[in-house]
């Protein structure tokens, strides 16, 4: 599902994880690599044209990773190991971006947020089909929301 019909899916994970991705300006990629072992990764995050687009070196390891296998999962960074802000976790597939159009918007997204764009063609760009979301806030207050597709939101009291 793409990030905007997510969010009108269900707005209080989307909302949670926007608000976050956009403050930190860094998520954390979990990737397959080759040999199917877990690869953990540093990528930032902008977001238009309705996606949640992540921009890659071009032939980064992580990008070769989704070239591959698409199947991702996208993880706020934690502050600390309370982590006040609570994690936000996504699940879903990378999906290569390749009209010029979402190219030109990233571009111009990423260029608002850091005054800097990578050049064409000399970069991979990912969206973010979302299959999964979680988050989970720890400490005082702690809860946890889950959504899938099929069972949508799900609310938990922590112990």
């Amino acid at each position: 599902m793409r990030w905007d019909a997510f969010s009108r899916s269900c707005p209080e994970i989307a909302d949670l994880a926007e608000a976050r991705f956009r403050a930190d300006d860094l998520v954390l990629l979990g990737t397959i690599r080759a040999d199917g072992s877990a690869r953990i990764s540093p990528c930032e995050v902008d977001f238009a044209e309705g996606r949640l687009l992540l921009g890659m070196m071009w032939r980064s390891k992580k990008a070769l990773d989704l070239q591959r296998d698409p199947r991702i999962a996208v993880h706020s960074v934690p502050s600390d190991r309370m982590n006040a802000g609570g994690d936000v976790k996504l699940y879903g597939r990378a999906v290569d971006e390749p009209d010029p159009d979402v190219r030109a918007a990233f571009r111009a997204a990423i260029l608002a947020r850091i005054d800097w764009a990578p050049d064409e063609p000399e970069y991979h760009l990912f969206s973010l089909d979302v299959e999964e979301a979680a988050y989970t806030l720890f400490g005082e207050g702690s809860h946890a929301l889950t959504w899938t597709p099929a069972s949508g939101l799900r609310r938990l009291t922590l112990h």
